[in-house]
């Protein structure tokens, strides 16, 4: 590759790199055995969420290698660094979860303060689970600097009596051995074979969602995200993602040249067609509210309800993420999208080319097993339905993939939950009906806070063999694995007065995914009686600390749950001071 001149005087590196008065600066850079000539390059962060604490993280570390020598390949400088990320499957069902979504308004603003500080003028973010996945897209998009997304690949899946297995299964298992269909030694062998290597959870959970997300979107290369992550494939990726960057510095092609409002549908499309996580209802709105973008729960939820759902994916169908790779990943997809004319093609992509002409060099088809023909789908809808009602003049969202036409509309009586310990201790006991709407209340943002998954709950009732016969509704979240007629992000949440913090047991609620509508028969004037009669947000034990500040700054789950005015009121973009 022909050694490129890049002109620093319009770059944030020059405050730190170029000058007399940046000796002191240029001293630290040499002390870590950098050279003039690197010196003087663009600096690129190369952002990972490495750690420990799960085995989507594990592997992020080495990847980040490959990126640092693309980055070098194309004449950059990288300077590697870390955040934090809470990975759900050890937070959940317990209060490490409270601290999940607000690892992600964490994870964008250090990756904001690291590049700021140090001047970084691109940015490739490589991320692993759930949370950071939008946390590192939406510190991008803050920025605006040139960027690159990759994810950090999927599990493989275990295999159990010939048979794949997830950690959805093992879930799903303790609902099982609590109501006595399952047996200590086989509950001991699932979780020993479950999760057989390092990677994200396997099926169309909130990582993989996400990940198709970042290449729908344009942030991320074509078919980056397929790859598992044990496969030694990913560092040509890695390594491809740092050439690219270099060249969108060239071209000043930055992140919110990337993502506007068409790519944002055509994000929300690939959530819909492939049954993904609801947590995206979240997520989207919050990218774009980096980016200055009115694009709220509703308008997601406009998206999903005319796109055809054609992929089979965990938890409502049958394959992981591995097997959509096989089958052609994202491409493919997107592919079919755009012979439904559901994609809009002039958007530009981290390669330099718009979606339209990456579509156009995709020459696999949809196999038929996996991957439908985008007009022989699976349900004429997508995975993910909104609602709005007299229950959630807000909304909320409901995960109808793998449901049945049959299952698509719940009428029953409501037995109410101040929080999802209480409730999980009640489906533990048994101490529910057939026929009810189970309603957990106070897990908003604000109120939990954090907005917890419900994953225990949802994976116990499913284990006990209701996870149709009873419908279950939050001001919560849900995980991507969590399957079953269950409505989340209820808003406003019960901490804001909205009305599910009025609702009483008994009351009879309506859930109808094909109509949209969530309601409860209660008159304007109940609701208003019983608002005046409200005794307040319920207190919690988080009165300091980081969930304490995050409850004070948190919206609602319309906008994303997000902490911030955005970019809408901003009176600077960092890459231009």
């Amino acid at each position: 590759m022909l050694k490129r001149p890049f002109d620093k005087s319009k770059l944030p590196s020059r405050h730190v790199t170029e000058g007399p008065a940046r000796a002191p600066h240029r001293s630290y850079y040499y002390a870590m055995g950098m050279t003039e000539e690197e010196i003087h390059q663009p600096l690129v962060g190369v952002a990972t969420c490495w750690n420990e604490a799960a085995p989507c993280n594990i592997a992020l570390n080495r990847q980040a290698q490959s990126v640092k020598m693309g980055v070098k390949q194309a004449y950059g400088t990288p300077r590697e660094f870390t955040t934090i990320t809470v990975t759900d499957g050890i937070a959940m069902g317990h209060e490490g979860m409270r601290s999940s979504l607000a690892s992600r308004e964490a994870i964008a603003d250090t990756v904001e303060l690291t590049m700021r500080g140090h001047c970084y003028d691109a940015i490739v973010g490589l991320a692993g689970c759930d949370k950071s996945l939008p946390g590192m897209m939406m510190a991008m998009v803050r920025l605006n600097v040139p960027s690159v997304f990759i994810y950090g690949g999927s599990i493989l899946p275990g295999r159990l009596n010939g048979e794949d297995v997830t950690v959805q299964d093992v879930f799903e298992a303790v609902g099982k051995h609590q109501a006595g269909n399952y047996s200590d030694a086989e509950l001991e062998v699932l979780e020993r074979v479950a999760c057989p290597s390092a990677g994200a959870c396997g099926g169309q959970f909130t990582a993989n969602t996400m990940a198709c997300v970042s290449e729908a979107i344009g942030l991320a290369l074509p078919n980056s995200a397929g790859a598992p992550a044990p496969y030694e494939s990913r560092d040509a990726y890695g390594e491809a993602s740092g050439r690219a960057v270099m060249d969108l510095v060239e071209k000043n092609i930055r992140a919110r040249d990337i993502v506007t409002r068409k790519s944002l549908e055509n994000a929300a499309r690939i959530v819909a067609c492939t049954g993904g996580s609801t947590n995206a209802g979240l997520h989207l709105p919050a990218i774009a509210h980096e980016a200055g973008i009115e694009f709220t729960l509703q308008d997601v939820c406009e998206i999903f309800r005319d796109t055809p759902y054609f992929v089979d994916l965990k938890p409502g169908g049958k394959y992981v993420a591995k097997d959509m790779y096989e089958a052609g990943g994202v491409p493919v997809v997107m592919r079919e999208l755009r012979r439904a004319g559901l994609v809009h093609e002039d958007c530009m992509t981290a390669t330099g080319y718009s979606i339209g002409e990456e579509l156009d060099k995709v020459a696999l088809e949809a196999d038929g097993r996996v991957v439908y023909p985008v007009d022989k789908p699976l349900s004429t809808t997508g995975g993910v339905v909104g609602l709005e009602g007299n229950l959630a003049p807000e909304g909320a969202i409901v995960k109808i993939a793998g449901m049945s036409d049959d299952q698509l509309s719940f009428t029953g009586p409501a037995r109410v939950f101040e929080c999802e310990e209480d409730a999980f201790a009640a489906v533990q006991d048994r101490a529910y009906e057939e026929g009810e709407v189970i309603v957990i209340r106070n897990e908003g943002p604000a109120g939990g806070p954090g907005m917890r998954e419900m994953l225990a709950t949802t994976a116990a009732l499913s284990g006990q063999g209701m996870g149709k016969k009873v419908a279950l509704i939050t001001d919560g979240r849900f995980s991507g694995a969590t399957r079953g007629f269950c409505v989340g992000h209820v808003g406003p949440e019960a901490a804001h007065c909205g009305p599910i913090a009025l609702l009483q047991n008994g009351d009879m609620i309506t859930i109808d995914a094909k109509k949209g509508e969530i309601s409860v028969a209660l008159s304007d004037e109940e609701l208003a009686q019983r608002k005046e009669q409200w005794a307040g947000p319920r207190e919690t034990i988080y009165a300091s600390g980081a969930l304490w500040k995050y409850a004070q700054l948190v919206g609602g789950a319309k906008h994303g749950a997000v902490t911030h005015p955005g970019a809408g009121v901003e009176k600077h973009i960092y890459a231009d001071l």
